[in-house]
């Protein structure tokens, strides 16, 4: 199907169209608002409907009104269609989808205009929203909340279809999935031009969820076409898919976008290839002899925001602790049946996106909609190299040695439950700013950074990132894995106050929470305050939170509070335990 937009803002699914209609459903240049401005008095600067609304008299908007039908009447008897509109409106309609119209003219022009169009009639037309209804008009999204009710069909899975500024502040403020047309006319229309229509946008309830972090308008719609004729391909990529392999065409038109597969790379991603191919010797970072190969691999289960990019820092944060290169990836990508195809396609496009700004290239894997499984899953498999005889090893681990850890801990679970919880949170009491602020941790969550300084200090004997079970767990399985009793100072374990914030109102403790984006650096004492200088120097927050005391003695029957020692306020404590991590305990509905 031609038209598979490049780029969707987000995942999204389709249960009815709703569309504008001049510019839209129509040619551009039958209404022209120049002229229809000087008619009715109106400035520039002013939206038409609005200013006739702040007429001082109500004779004064009566006539201003009146003349405005009129005009508008005449140029519905102008109007040609769009010559892709009864193609467009018939091909959801066809598959059972409600289909609207939105505007802002009277419903007369409307009718008037459809009776030049060959094969559409208002009836084809499950509803026709316009002024004549008790709704505002755009770009409130009263009339979007008006006719999703009509049609029946939840507002966040309406399609909203327009040319201009409007239209996706109208779709955007009532939760639904926008569609720019963005033609050379329609740009030229003015959609570009927010600060014209700055006073109307910012008018009314309806702008809280449109303006950005920093209070500016944000008028970025879901995703953009360029012909009407492209938008089935959009609606196609909301509507459910059955179980079985994911759709040839939407798979050749992902692999294309992906970029030259890098030398030592010899068969890389293709339709039906089922195998790559590497060569060690040429993918030799240094040209030195064949490098050594470490491999990793790790599902993500957890969230299904930005499922794509957490599944490559997951696997590469893996390879990075053993001070190898994350250099190729595999992916298997499984979404329960009834998926649509742009939440499959964003989470590849996750991929796809942090492999190339991590310099990884996306060498395969497969792509399902199975009943094997009830929420998306990623599974990962992360290829590295490193130089032969360099490899960091955690058995070199020492008494004596400073355990270190970077950044404050889970900012991965912090930024997971904000994105899953979100609603929840607010209603116990979460500001809008500080959820902004915990989804704004995502963009810590690797550890590719501080690995790699790490791995230049020859006092480092080891390195392992804190994942699912939180830094609790990692301790732990640190402890385990050197074969030595850890000392932790609890009170120089570093927490964001939003972190603690989320917690508290969720009854989570931040120990036991994911948290990927924090690493614990084993480092022989005498180096250790040179390596934490050097990650401070390098903008990466890092604390020394204890040392390693001694080997352990009976490593298969060693109690948790034997192997970590805990101390706060000078005492010592319990260092606790978590069977599931807390996110998923969260998630799941325990207490």
């Amino acid at each position: 199907m031609d038209g598979i937009p490049d780029h969707i803002r987000r995942p999204y699914r389709v249960q009815g169209v709703l569309f504008d209609f001049d510019d839209t459903l129509t040619l551009p240049g039958a209404l022209d608002f120049e002229y229809i401005r000087n008619e009715v008095g109106c400035p520039p600067q002013k939206a038409i409907l609005e200013f006739i609304a702040e007429l001082p008299s109500e004779a004064a908007r009566r006539r201003a009104s009146e003349r405005l039908v009129e005009l508008e009447l005449e140029a519905a008897g102008r109007a040609q269609p769009n010559p892709a509109a009864a193609s467009v409106v018939a091909w959801p309609r066809e598959r059972g989808l409600p289909v609207g119209i939105l505007t802002r003219n009277g419903r007369a022009a409307i009718v008037r205009a459809l009776q030049n169009f060959p094969g559409l009639s208002p009836d084809d037309f499950t509803v026709i929203v316009s002024r004549d209804d008790d709704a505002l008009p755009k770009p409130s999204p009263d009339g979007v909340l008006l006719a999703a009710r009509r049609m029946g069909v939840p507002p966040g899975e309406l399609l909203v279809v327009g040319d201009f500024v409007f239209d996706i502040f109208a779709g955007r403020a009532a939760g639904a999935v926008t569609v720019l047309l963005q033609t050379a006319d329609a740009l030229a229309a003015g959609y570009a031009d927010v600060g014209l229509h700055e006073e109307t946008l910012r008018k009314g309830r309806f702008v809280a969820g449109n303006l950005g972090a920093d209070g500016s308008l944000d008028p970025e719609p879901d995703v953009v076409i360029a012909d009407l004729g492209h938008l089935p391909a959009v609606v196609r990529l909301g509507l459910p898919l059955p179980a079985g392999k994911f759709p040839i065409d939407l798979l050749e038109h992902f692999l294309a976008s992906l970029p030259a597969m890098p030398p030592g790379v010899i068969v890389g991603p293709h339709l039906g290839r089922d195998v790559a191919a590497l060569d060690l010797a040429a993918a030799a970072l240094d040209g030195s002899r064949t490098p050594l190969l470490a491999v990793s691999s790790d599902p993500v289960t957890f969230t299904t925001d930005a499922l794509g990019r957490w599944a490559v820092l997951v696997n590469a944060n893996d390879i990075a602790t053993c001070g190898a290169v994350p250099r190729w990836f595999f992916a298997t990508v499984l979404f329960p049946r009834g998926a649509t195809p742009s939440e499959v396609l964003t989470a590849m496009e996750g991929l796809r996106r942090e492999c190339a700004a991590q310099h990884i290239a996306l060498c395969g894997g497969h792509t399902e909609i199975t009943d094997a499984v009830t929420r998306p899953i990623v599974s990962g498999t992360m290829l590295g190299t490193a130089p032969a005889g360099e490899l960091i090893d955690l058995r070199s681990i020492k008494p004596g040695d400073a355990l270190l850890l970077t950044k404050p801990i889970a900012v991965e679970g912090t930024a997971l439950l904000a994105a899953e919880m979100g609603a929840e949170l607010t209603r116990r009491g979460l500001q809008p700013e500080e959820l902004a602020a915990c989804l704004a941790l995502r963009d810590q969550l690797s550890v590719v950074a501080e690995a790699s300084l790490a791995a230049g200090f020859s006092g480092v004997t080891g390195m392992h990132d804190v994942t699912e079970g939180g830094l609790a767990t990692a301790v732990l399985e640190l402890a385990e894995a050197s074969c030595h009793v850890i000392e932790v100072d609890v009170d120089a374990i570093p927490i964001y106050e939003e972190t603690r914030r989320l917690c508290g109102l969720l009854g989570v403790d931040p120990l036991g929470l994911i948290a990927s984006g924090s690493l614990l650096i084993a480092c022989a004492e005498p180096q250790s305050d040179e390596l934490l200088a050097s990650l401070i120097a390098a903008g990466i927050q890092a604390a020394r939170i204890g040392h390693f005391v001694r080997p352990l003695a009976d490593r298969a029957n060693m109690a948790p509070d034997e192997a970590v020692q805990a101390r706060h306020d000078g005492a010592s404590v319990v260092w606790p335990v978590f069977e599931v991590d807390e996110v998923a305990r969260i998630l799941s509905g325990g207490s």
